[in-house]
């Protein structure tokens, strides 16, 4: 047998040998839902989660990729975006939304939830020309008005249509996880119970802005008497509706529907969430269910930055890391009601990342421009999505360039 034979027949075995795609080696994994936190290697196969363990031997993998000392969690699920540029946006050349791939895996993200800039009138568009284009998943909760937010339409009662909605929501059950009521400026409750009618039609949950108070309309009638279990309060800790009292105290309806089974969700954004809401929320107990952006051109820029900044601030109010990788992870996919989501277990989407959590003197700024100062601070340093790698921050997927193969042809016209 020549040494020629040899060679290829111990490069046939080792292939064969290579039972996995990757293998993530040596960091540090946290995932809520199985409640793994250790050191750990993560392997991938077919786009699929394939082993969570130690010692997974880097020969039985074709890349091998070192990442001890980051914190490997499922993929990031934002609930709370804004990424439907609509061409007929009320403001002309000054729409606020984002392109969702441009934005959602340098921060981890592998899962976006459109919150309402679709209605169920606009839909259609909204998946054609994103959601099935986008790289990242795109979710939608659907706007209970018809066309949307930023259409001048949100108040408009015929607008509102339950039924209309629901039809849409059932047609599109692989997209559509819930209905979002939003900037409603009328007196009464029609948003809202249009968005609750739409929700229990379908089984789906409702995520409400719930905009600003008036005579009618009270924090405590909207989480006590409107809402359902499993429904979302987003912008919880916005203090635009009487979440915090004058006295400091947290509002005592935001504890009865969390025990309802209301859920509290951030929705950062440009214009709710402020230190002095949230400092006394966390110190009395009551931390956020889920962390979410409200990603738009106002808030991109602004206080809130990216999702692992938003992290980052509910770390530095002393919610332990795990409670805030949770609440970024698992919380939100079972908020949506997409347990497929969100978690390692073997035959998962291999929707990962891995975060460096730094340590030093970093500053953290609300909607307002006020900063509190925090020690840690939360980086995407790798995300993969079905598998892939997708966001790299410092080349540890990749190879050295001395042991590069160029192809230099492509470039030549």
């Amino acid at each position: 047998m020549t040494t020629k034979i040899v060679f290829s027949l111990i490069t046939v075995f080792s292939l064969s040998a290579q039972t996995y795609d990757l293998v993530l080696k040596g960091g540090h994994v946290i995932d809520p839902k199985t409640g793994v936190n250790a050191i750990r290697d993560v392997a991938v196969h077919d786009g699929k989660i394939a082993r969570v363990a130690t010692g997974i031997p880097a020969a039985e993998a074709r890349k091998a990729v070192d990442v001890s000392g980051l914190i490997v969690t499922p993929g990031l699920i934002d609930i709370h975006v804004h990424v439907y540029p609509r061409p007929e946006a009320k403001l002309i050349g000054n729409d606020s939304n984002v392109q969702a791939d441009a934005h959602s895996f340098r921060s981890g993200v592998t899962t976006m939830v459109d919150a309402g800039t679709a209605g169920w009138r606009n839909f259609p568009d909204f998946r054609a020309r994103v959601v099935d284009k986008a790289r990242t998943r795109v979710l939608a909760l659907l706007n209970i008005s018809g066309g949307g937010m930023g259409t001048g339409t949100e108040d408009d009662l015929p607008e509102l249509d339950a039924a209309a909605a629901a039809r849409m929501a059932k047609a599109n059950r692989d997209v559509v996880v819930g209905f979002k009521s939003a900037h409603f400026g009328g007196r009464g409750w029609e948003s809202i119970d249009a968005a609750v009618k739409a929700g229990r039609e379908v089984d789906m949950p409702v995520m409400v802005d719930f905009g600003y108070l008036n005579e009618t309309r009270s924090l405590p009638t909207l989480l006590l008497d409107k809402l359902k279990p499993g429904d979302i309060y987003t912008h919880c800790f916005s203090g635009h509706r009487e979440e915090l009292l004058a006295d400091g105290k947290l509002n005592p309806a935001m504890f009865t529907g969390r025990k309802r089974g209301i859920f509290f969700d951030i929705g950062f954004g440009a214009g709710s969430f402020y230190w002095y809401v949230a400092v006394p929320a966390l110190e009395q107990g009551f931390p956020p269910d889920s962390i979410s952006t409200d990603l738009h051109t106002g808030s991109m820029n602004a206080g809130m930055k990216t999702m692992t900044n938003a992290m980052s601030s509910i770390l530095n109010l002393g919610s332990p890391l795990e409670e805030v990788i949770r609440m970024s992870t698992w919380n939100p996919a079972k908020q949506i009601k997409r347990t497929e989501l969100g978690h390692l277990d073997v035959g998962a989407e291999a929707d990962i990342a891995a975060l460096r959590v730094e340590s030093g003197a970093f500053g953290f700024v609300d909607s307002a421009g006020a900063v509190n100062k925090g020690d840690k601070r939360i980086v995407a340093e790798l995300t993969l999505r079905k598998g892939r790698v997708v966001w790299d921050r410092n080349g540890r997927a990749a190879e050295n360039w001395k042991q590069f193969e160029y192809d230099r042809k492509k470039w030549v016209k």
